[in-house]
């Protein structure tokens, strides 16, 4: 029992891969010497220390093929790149581990009268073909193994951005179009209704426009920026109504990032931030910018707001929550979104993005 329990604790400490290695060339020690007692026509010296010899090198060449691979970052590549470079690497270390293999033999005299017969060189290319083999039928489970979770993550990221969207859609619509702003926006279209009733009906469109959009959000997974400008300049234009001359708003827009896909409505969740917690507590307003380029082959789009942060804000709320779980979702690690004080009077929201290929 004791022993049981012991083995189980050790299994769970050793990882699959090494798991998979150990059993994979004590298989391969098995077959082999299952195979030279039953059809062996004579006995072959040294057969059981060529065979150790063997797995142990083997083990040891295909973890460093392993460490080679991942640190190029192959399994990053196309399919297609993917394939051609498995099969570089499994010709280089097939040629490697026969070298090594037939020099040990060398060294520990072992089938001398093949030495005896052929040279260093004939004899590790002849080795070299078996090996390769070998060496191509472990890539390719290991690829495959890697291809196979690959796209099984990818699923999985898929049904859990679904799921996050079914499981917030009256959140998303709360955080970003609050019952505040909407108060707010009609308390403003109901003091232009008499003054300028066709600023008034240019209001309540712009107020349609949002809600629409809003209500739509959780029916897309990404947009194009030129839209989602389209909706926080309906919201400023609202939002300027209240603040008037308080709010200034300035766009740095490269156009050839208007096609660029983004989550709906999260940048107007980050002016709405910037609304909320830094012009509306400045008593002399400021200035809302929205900034969008590409650096360095990503997408980044800012906005920038006068004002500072208050304590722990970037860690808080259900908007900055919802823009980074949707960017791991939407991009993973190919995206980041960062909050803080960029001087003394100026709050930064970035969020970066990979480009959509062309």
């Amino acid at each position: 029992m004791v022993v049981t329990i012991f083995t189980v604790l050790m299994f769970k400490k050793i990882s699959p891969y090494w798991l998979c290695q150990v059993c994979g060339w004590g298989t391969y020690a098995v077959i082999f010497s299952f195979f030279y007692y039953t059809i062996r026509t004579k006995e072959q010296p040294f057969f059981f220390e060529n065979l150790f010899l063997e797995c142990l090198l083997g083990l040891i060449i295909t973890h460093l093929m392993r460490n080679l691979i991942r640190s190029l970052g192959i399994l990053k590549l196309t399919l297609s790149k993917q394939i051609s470079n498995l099969v570089i690497i499994t010709f280089t270390f097939s040629f490697i581990y026969a070298f090594i293999s037939v020099l040990v033999e060398g060294l520990l005299k072992i089938d001398v009268e093949t030495q005896r017969i052929y040279s260093l060189f004939n004899r590790t290319l002849r080795s070299s073909v078996g090996t390769f083999l070998f060496l191509l039928i472990w890539n390719l489970i290991y690829f495959t193994y890697h291809y196979i979770t690959k796209s099984r993550n990818e699923q999985l990221d898929r049904v859990r951005l679904e799921s996050l969207v079914k499981e917030l859609e009256l959140k998303t619509i709360k955080a970003h179009i609050n019952p505040h702003f909407i108060f707010n926006a009609l308390n403003s279209i109901r003091a232009l209704v008499d003054e300028q009733p066709a600023r008034a009906r240019t209001a309540i469109t712009e107020l349609s426009n949002i809600l629409r959009s809003s209500m739509q959000a959780e029916k897309l997974e990404t947009t194009s920026l030129e839209k989602e400008l389209d909706i926080v300049k309906d919201y400023l234009a609202l939002e300027h109504i209240r603040f008037e001359d308080r709010l200034t708003v300035e766009y740095d827009i490269d156009e050839d990032t208007l096609d660029q896909p983004v989550p709906p409505m999260m940048l107007q969740t980050l002016v709405e931030n910037a609304i909320k917690h830094g012009i509306s507590k400045n008593k002399d307003g400021g200035v809302v910018k929205i900034i969008s380029d590409f650096k360095e082959n990503h997408h980044e789009l800012v906005v920038q707001n006068t004002g500072h942060l208050n304590g722990n804000r970037n860690q808080e709320g259900f908007g900055i929550a919802s823009t980074q779980n949707r960017l791991q979702l939407l991009f993973g690690q190919k995206a980041n979104f960062e909050i803080k004080d960029l001087d003394d009077n100026t709050v930064q929201a970035k969020v970066i993005m990979p480009v959509k290929p062309l």
